[in-house]
């Protein structure tokens, strides 16, 4: 077992490496460029680019850590920050409703952009906190939104907090408290996941009160769950915070998991995405740049330095609907061409 003291000092680390990367640009000479700064910091389109998302006209969006949120039209880029309207300057959750309204999780809570202005919303419409770490959307076309404070649900007018249980687990260090959920998904059976900061992971099954917690005890990787994603294969994936990635077997109820032992760069998961015409699976890892799985093969291939990755805090990655596999980074953005990945800035190249 981990001892409570490190496993804090850790976390505490990390989320310094998450919050202030942008205030510090001294280059630590590893070899590897794990806090390289961005070349030409005036031409990236962000310094840290947090979430990449593509809504349905095939626009691509930037949540940054402080320069709001910007959109790609395949021509230019436009920026939306507060001066726009925009609730928060630092972006972490990006979903589109069935209208075409995109909903952003900031840190001054939701807004709304219906492509002509933004609606905020705050704690007076029911957030549980101002701090929005998490945006979800499920098949009914429910908002969700994980906050420091909880996790909330849109219900056409406010939003409402959706209880989660108060469990106890061993080895429960969270980074912030165990109120903030990092991350939800409805996958393709209806079931509602939800990841703490500390207490594990939550399945809701569509048969109401039917609900299953899971911790480090059940065989879960870790008790801070970062990320949650659904493969092609119906196979859902739980990434973590210091205890690498779980996959999950329905017909077992059990968990197989892969950490730094099995190729992993390191057990910090920001992200998960897949190429649609292989099945690999890739995986941004703070302080590790990206990871590449192989289901075939059940093997890793890492990405760094030496494939142009000039940063290793890797927290977003997306495959849009062309194949192009694009991750953001404390050095910007990269667009992977295959074999490497290309730093795209404000300039380009986009193609």
């Amino acid at each position: 077992m981990k001892k409570p003291y490190y496993h804090r000092q850790i976390c505490l680390l990390l989320l310094i490496g998450l919050t202030t990367y942008c205030n510090a640009q001294d280059s630590i000479k590893t070899g590897q460029a794990i806090y390289g700064p961005p070349a030409d910091p005036a031409l990236q389109v962000s310094e840290y680019i947090r979430r990449i998302y593509q809504d349905k006209n095939g626009n691509l969006w930037f949540g940054t850590n402080s320069d709001g949120v910007c959109r790609y039209d395949g021509q230019s880029l436009v920026y939306f920050t507060k001066k726009e309207g925009l609730s928060g300057n630092t972006v972490r959750g990006i979903v589109e409703d069935k209208k075409g309204n995109l909903w952003l999780g900031t840190d001054g809570g939701v807004s709304r952009y219906d492509g002509t202005s933004f609606t905020n919303f705050t704690e007076k419409e029911g957030l549980t906190s101002l701090g929005i770490w998490s945006m979800g959307i499920d098949k009914a076309g429910s908002i969700w939104a994980g906050t420091v404070g909880g996790l909330c649900r849109y219900d056409g007018a406010s939003f409402v907090r959706f209880p989660i249980p108060e469990v106890t687990v061993e080895n429960e260090v969270p980074v912030f408290n165990t109120r903030l959920v990092w991350s939800t998904l409805e996958d393709k059976k209806g079931n509602l996941w939800i990841g703490t900061d500390g207490i594990g992971l939550f399945k809701y099954e569509p048969v109401p009160g039917m609900s299953t917690h899971f911790s480090e005890k059940d065989g879960l990787c870790s008790n801070g769950v970062s990320c949650i994603f659904e493969d092609s294969r119906g196979a859902v994936w739980i990434g973590s915070r210091l205890g690498g990635v779980s996959r999950y077997d329905p017909s077992t109820n059990t968990f197989t998991n892969f950490g730094q032992k099995d190729g992993l760069t390191s057990d910090f998961i920001c992200a998960i995405a897949e190429e649609q015409k292989t099945g690999y699976l890739w995986f941004s890892v703070l302080g590790g740049g990206v990871c590449r799985y192989d289901p075939s093969a059940g093997s890793f291939t890492a990405f760094n330095a030496n494939e142009g990755l000039t940063n290793l805090y890797v927290q977003s990655i997306l495959e849009d609907r062309s194949g192009t596999l694009w991750v953001g980074s404390g050095a910007g953005l990269f667009r992977f061409n295959g074999t490497s990945f290309i730093n795209v800035t404000k300039n380009g190249p986009w193609k």
